[in-house]
């Protein structure tokens, strides 16, 4: 069975060949996950209300805080099987 890398890898690069493009909560839950497994829990001040976008995406972002990189990678994988 293949390591959770080279799976999350693989979802990744399914992410951008989706037959149907998600709704915007999709698309913020994707990112989130995808931060998460990369990057950790957020870090920095929360964007002003004059960054809507950016807000947004550390709001959800921020959801998944506490969740470690595997467990971030396993979801982000599971939602893009889901999608595909």
């Amino acid at each position: 069975m293949a390591d959770l890398k080279s799976l999350f890898e693989a979802a990744v690069a399914n992410s951008k060949n989706l037959s149907e493009r998600p709704d915007n909560a999709t698309l913020l839950k994707i990112y989130a996950l995808y931060k998460q497994a990369t990057e950790g829990d957020v870090e920095g001040k929360k964007p002003g209300f004059g960054d809507m976008v950016g807000r947004a995406k550390w709001d959800a972002w921020n959801g998944f805080k506490g969740t470690d990189k595997d467990g971030a990678m396993q979801q982000y994988i599971d939602l893009i099987q889901s999608l595909s």
